[in-house]
């Protein structure tokens, strides 16, 4: 600990101190304790209830950040002599200890929660500065010359506004000044446009008042030219005030010149809470001002202790870590992202969105595909002669890729701390920034690399993707009754949707029937296990259900894919049309019938005669002369859907065979795969098992044998019978050879051994005369 931070004179400091010893004590003994319900081990600081188990591991530095707000409330209970002078150290040091670490010479400190706070502060200070009259005057002052606040475009969004809601400002003082867009960092500030917007403000009787700067901007963490701007401040006394990221890598030996300039700004906002771990830490701005007074009207002093007592957890922090805990902690972080910087510069297919520097402590980078004529070392920039329309398209399917990438990248790797951004210009990015994160989630140089190991994975599922895009629009585009459904925001190969026979292209509504044969074609594709991900979309319901097809692993048959959805599809459809009219099918078969069997009875009483119908006198005729009755009936075929009569059944005692149903409707080709090998999946270029010639070869024989086997079957329809004697036809001398060379192959290989069904096409036909 350094020396400053460890002279405590005041008694009241010293008796603090002591407490502070035990607290840590108590702290350190804390032993892990068993619960006699559950067996369960806790900490014996949890809190019991909803939050217990929940609570974040914050660590020692942490317990003592919280523990300075219970100390402030028992502070604030002393005498008001011995608070003032408590506080007043309190502060004092902690100002003094700041200004130290981060090189900002006879600055003061205003401590406040909410980050921009500060800089309201310090734009009511930079008014009551330049307008002299504003305290007695009021707001006609800012009337007739009106303030102007500059912003850069890479600025925090929503902190204009802010700023005009806290000082009652109208919009109109706000100007924003654009990046470059021709020479340096496109998240940088363009200097000379800025200049040219003051001096259009000072010919238009406008004030220019204060200029934010940003020392790592809080998208990609840039630094604006600090050192140019400082001079322009000047030139047109302009208050400068910094913030951003980077201002923590002054308290490093080594600082860029560009972070270096900030310590010559009016203020500048730090935040060292995210920075060293510490929980529920106050921000804190720097400033230099001559005035109290002035200081004192804008709110950033104050005569009440309460509100010195905000520095109380920072005070305590920065004691317990000392001067080389929290230069070690930023110089960590620094190295973490100088770490994954400099490996993904050898990873192919990623672009880094980061400044030249390597101090600064964030890193942004994004999948990309080079593009058709393009530059490979220009990191995939559009050629000239792409239409915009391809342009676009490719950016957002770039875009849901690393969308899709930097989820994947959160949950395999949660402590790197990644976050997803949307860039105006770049596109969807991923961001490591662990200053804000390293030491409150314990990032270390070896989940850095992992983190690699992950992208490094994850790169041929992205590739493979995004070349299999095009030929599957193209796929389904030909192929009847699928539609292409353009969704840029999903990061798979494609959306597909089954146009039904009833389905009305010209609505987008909700369709029953479509989303019932969606489903079942969902549930279809999943059964066969392939390496592909399938849902159902979209999510909201007024619109028609889809096929969402996920990421490819692997080199993927896209024709077979999309033809098995076509088959599927139209096999649900037809089938759900069969039940659908079954019922009424059925219910016109029983009226027809009972239609048929009422006039079989007439004619049957026709034959019979009307006095075999008379009680007496037809049971002695029929006793004289027995009437051959045959049992007349009716049977429905479902395949058919038509009525038969049973006579046929009665007379041979065998039930009819009736229509022989239609084939199941398949492909236009079925693909035969080698053991293992899964649906969608091309040939197997080399395999363990079978090596690529012989299991090619294999193919082909069982597929030549199968071929003629079933010209054998449909000659010998039509040929005359084969004798014993007779000379062999050439075509049944080469079936047995294929036939001898498929059962060495089935002995040679059972994994690839197929039925013998076709085994008695070959065998001597039974002669009738034998």
């Amino acid at each position: 600990m350094d020396a400053p931070l460890e002279k405590i004179a005041d008694p009241t400091l010293a008796e603090m101190g002591k407490n502070l010893k035990e607290a840590m004590k108590m702290l350190e003994d804390s032993q892990r304790r068993t619960e006699e319900e559950n067996g369960k081990k806790l900490l014996s600081g949890d809190i019991p209830g909803p939050l217990q188990g929940r609570i974040q591991n914050i660590g020692e530095q942490g317990h003592i950040a919280l523990l300075g707000h219970s100390l402030g409330a028992y502070i604030s209970t002393l005498d008001k002599e011995k608070l003032r002078k408590l506080t007043t150290r309190i502060l004092s040091d902690t100002t003094l200890w700041l200004c130290r670490i981060f090189r900002y010479e006879n600055g003061c400190a205003y401590f406040h929660e909410e980050e921009r706070e500060g800089l309201a502060k310090i734009c009511r200070l930079a008014i009551h500065s330049r307008y002299e009259d504003f305290v007695v005057d009021g707001f006609n002052v800012l009337y007739n010359k009106t303030p102007v606040i500059y912003l850069s475009a890479a600025a925090r969004p929503g902190l204009g506004q802010y700023l005009c809601n806290q000082l009652g400002l109208p919009f109109p003082c706000l100007c924003r000044v654009p990046c470059n867009t021709m020479f340096g960092s496109q998240h940088q500030m363009d200097v000379a446009f800025l200049e040219k917007l003051i001096k259009d403000d000072i010919e238009r009787g406008k004030l220019p008042l204060l200029l934010v700067a940003n020392a790592g901007t809080a998208a990609v963490g840039h630094t604006d030219k600090i050192g140019r701007l400082k001079e322009l401040c000047e030139q047109y006394g302009i208050w400068l005030h910094v913030k951003g990221v980077n201002l923590a890598t002054l308290a490093l030996g080594y600082v860029s010149s560009s972070v270096l300039a900030a310590t010559k700004c009016d203020s500048m906002t730090l935040t060292p809470g995210p920075w060293l771990g510490l929980p529920a830490v106050p921000a804190v701005t720097l400033y230099k001002h001559d005035d109290p007074a002035l200081t004192l009207v804008a709110g950033l002093t104050s005569n009440k202790p309460t509100d010195k007592l905000r520095a109380l957890p920072l005070w305590l922090s920065l004691q317990y870590l000392g001067l080389d805990g929290i230069v070690e902690r930023i110089k960590h972080a620094c190295q973490l992202s100088q770490r994954l910087q400099e490996s993904l510069k050898k990873v192919n297919h990623v672009k880094i969105l980061v400044e030249d520097e390597l101090s600064s402590p964030v890193v942004v980078f994004r999948f990309f595909q080079e593009l058709p004529g393009s530059d490979p070392g220009l990191n995939a920039i559009p050629a000239p002669n792409m239409a915009p329309s391809a342009v676009s398209q490719e950016r957002h399917s770039c875009d849901s890729l690393n969308r899709w990438l930097g989820e994947q990248l959160k949950q395999l790797v949660p402590a790197s701390g990644l976050t997803v951004m949307d860039l105006e210009v770049e596109g969807t990015c991923v961001r490591f920034s662990p200053l804000t994160t390293a030491a409150v989630l314990g990032t270390r140089g070896e989940d850095v690399d992992q983190l690699v190991a992950c992208i490094q994975s994850q790169l041929p599922v992205l590739t493979c993707t995004l070349q299999l895009r095009e030929e599957f629009k193209q796929e389904v585009m030909g192929t009847a009754g699928l539609l292409y459904v353009d969704d840029p925001n999903w990061p798979g190969i494609g959306v597909v949707r089954y146009e039904h026979a009833n389905d009305d292209k010209s609505s987008l509504k909700s369709d029953p029937e479509g989303e019932k044969i969606h489903a079942g074609l969902l549930k279809k594709l999943n059964e066969l296990e392939s390496d592909l991900t399938f849902k159902m979309g979209p999510e909201y319901k007024s619109m028609k259900s889809c096929i969402y097809i996920g990421m490819a692993s692997d080199d993927i048959d896209v024709s077979e894919l999309v033809e098995t959805i076509a088959v599927t599809a139209r096999e649900i459809e037809e089938n759900s049309r069969l039940l659908e009219n079954m019922t009424e099918v059925v219910r016109k078969g029983i009226q027809e019938a009972q239609v048929q069997l009422q006039k079989a009875n007439e004619e049957r009483l026709l034959e019979e005669g009307v006095l075999r119908q008379i009680p007496v006198v037809g049971s002695v005729l029929n006793w004289f002369s027995p009437v051959q009755a045959s049992q007349k009936g009716r049977t429905f075929n479902l395949t058919a859907g038509s009525l038969e009569s049973t006579e046929h059944t009665y007379v041979y005692k065998v039930q009819g065979s009736g229509v022989t149903p239609p084939q199941t409707p398949s492909g236009a080709r079925t693909k035969q795969r080698l053991p293992g090998q899964k649906p969608f999946k091309r040939s197997l270029r080399g395999s363990d098992a079978v090596s690529e010639t012989s299991s090619v070869s294999h193919i082909e024989d069982l597929e030549k044998i199968e071929h003629l086997s079933g010209g054998q079957d449909a000659s010998e329809a039509n040929s005359p019978e084969w004798h014993p004697g007779v000379p062999t036809p050439p075509e049944a001398e080469q079936t047995g050879a294929l036939q001898d060379r498929a059962q060495r192959l089935e002995d040679d290989c059972p994994q690839m051994r197929k039925p013998r069904s076709t085994d008695l096409r070959f065998t001597q036909p039974v002669n009738s005369h034998l």
